[in-house]
């Protein structure tokens, strides 16, 4: 049992302090300190000693050297039952400390700050705080360190209750907290500095990933498998990963998923967007004049797939809305939206297991994209995010035919909404709302042919959107069997000629991007 004599206190953030500050004072315990700390502890009439007294150093340097120092180093790592550093800590005047209270400048909330400068991200990396916590967390057998302000009313408990004593389990925990916080705080220095130092199309050097559990979950993709949901708390885009759930059932992983697919495809518009997703993929997606609308175009996009969907918006879900979805959907697993009034709240409630997911913040400026990563065994792959998308200004017509106004719009439309498909993707249109989709196939004119039956009747008069190019004009063929007039699509195929001819011939326009969207 730890009985503490001597205690160093320095704090950025402190809220929840005077109880334990009180605690230790009630112990008999001697207080050092810095700063503004110095001054919260002096104002509730508790002896404190400045550090600069203890060292007989004064704080230099604008600041940054305050506690970098052999006193305070020493009076951290001594090993108490080490005979030649109790001679050497005698020696050189150096009086043990049995407690670090420290928390650390605020560096990532700084930087998270829009158009933050860099000297300003640099004065908030703090030097002396994580040397002293990692000095007392390496002798923590013999000294308490703190660094998390929701650890200190559970010390002043065991403290009271151990005539001021902390036990061995508490002090080895303390440590752990530590070195999971210097981590975290180094690598997200790390981020920030290779993101504005770093030479423009340098790579990443090693990536260090910082995650807290949000959830555990009932399984995973299938009933044998173990699964949490773990999220990045630097990111703070809109997603997925920050929605609150206000009613229904446990979400699955497999929910998760198809959420996070589900927002990512109307972020892409301003307007109005609903978006049906069934395992990662859209059953349907429109825009249009009013949510409802939007949403009924694209469940009509393929009805019977949209079977226990998932469903997307990018609006506040109102009445209409609420209404269209119970009146006209068979099953819907999950909702996602900015947000709900109070009439479509109650209306969706009467679904018991309905999973109703806010997503907070929406709208907010994206400052910065995380990157996008997958996992392989015993690797991972990471990637910009694909955000980028083309305008009109930025298609290049291929064909004899122009397309109409009409069609420019249309295929703009269909082009979004291939990115969110997975490859290979062939979307068909009509105005802005999907009426057939192919997805996920190995052939390219195979997702021709799967999104024509889908849409049936609705492919006539339809544009066609195609993630990648097309490598032989029998997709092209079979675009303009199913009745589509017109085609967006990358280009850059060593057959482009062939396609293009295959274009002319059969009456169809077509325009060129110069971007693909796969997704695996």
């Amino acid at each position: 049992m730890l009985k503490i004599r001597r205690a160093l206190i320095s704090v950025s953030d402190k809220a929840g302090l005077e109880d334990l500050v009180k605690c230790l004072h009630q112990f008999g315990v001697e207080i050092l300190s810095t700063g503004g700390t110095a001054k919260l502890i002096s104002g509730l009439g508790i002896p404190v000693r400045s550090v600069s007294d203890y060292t007989g150093f004064p704080e230099m340097l604008d600041g940054r050297v305050k506690t970098l120092h052999p006193k305070i180093h020493g009076g951290l790592l001594s090993l108490r039952g080490n005979a030649s550093h109790m001679k050497q800590v005698k020696d050189h005047d150096i009086e043990l400390i049995d407690m670090v209270v420290v928390n650390l400048y605020p560096f990532e909330k700084t930087v998270a700050k829009e158009s933050v400068e860099l000297e300003e991200a640099i004065e908030k990396i703090d030097i002396g705080g994580p040397s002293m916590l990692r000095s007392a967390a390496k002798n923590y057998r013999s000294v308490a360190v703190v660094t998390k302000a929701e650890r200190y009313q559970s010390l002043v408990e065991e403290m009271r209750a151990n005539e001021g004593g902390i036990g061995e389990a508490t002090l080895a925990s303390l440590a752990v907290d530590v070195f999971e916080i210097t981590a975290h705080y180094d690598s997200a220095i790390y981020s920030f500095l290779a993101g504005r130092l770093r030479a423009a199309g340098e790579t990443a050097g090693d990536i260090s990933l910082k995650l807290r559990k949000k959830q555990q979950l009932r399984y995973g993709e299938n009933p044998h498998q173990k699964a949490a949901f773990y999220v990045d708390e630097k990111v703070d885009e809109p997603s997925a990963s920050l929605a609150k759930q206000l009613h229904g059932k446990e979400l699955s992983f497999n929910n998760i998923i198809d959420l996070n697919a589900a927002l990512e495809i109307v972020k892409e518009f301003e307007g109005p967007a609903a978006s049906v997703m069934k395992h990662t993929n859209p059953c349907g997606a429109a825009t249009a004049d009013t949510l409802a609308k939007a949403y009924l175009d694209a469940l009509e996009c393929d009805r019977l797939s949209a079977f226990g969907s998932i469903v997307g918006f990018n609006k506040e879900v109102d009445e209409d809305t609420a209404k269209a979805i119970l009146e006209n959907a068979d099953f819907v697993e999950c909702i996602i939206a900015p947000g709900y009034n109070p009439q479509a709240l109650k209306a969706l409630r009467t679904k018991k297991n309905l999973r109703i997911m806010e997503v907070p913040g929406y709208g907010k400026k994206r400052g910065f994209f995380e990157p996008d990563m997958k996992k392989v065994v015993g690797g991972l792959l990471v990637q910009d995010r694909d955000v980028r998308m083309v305008q009109k200004s930025d298609l290049k017509v291929a064909t004899k035919k122009k397309p109409s106004e009409a069609e420019l719009r249309s295929l703009l439309f269909g082009w979004r909404i291939c990115k969110h498909v997975k490859s290979n993707a062939i979307v068909l249109c009509q105005g802005t709302r999907t009426v057939g989709i192919g997805a996920g196939q190995m052939s390219r004119v195979d997702s021709v042919i799967i999104s024509a039956r889908k849409a049936g009747e609705k492919a006539k008069g339809s544009t066609l959107a195609s993630d990648a190019f097309f490598p032989k004009a029998d997709g092209i063929e079979q675009a303009a069997a199913c009745g589509a007039t017109s085609i967006i699509q990358p280009g850059g195929s060593m057959r482009d000629e062939e396609v293009i001819a295959a274009a002319d011939k059969l009456g169809l326009s077509m325009v060129f991007t110069g971007m693909r969207h796969f997704k695996h």
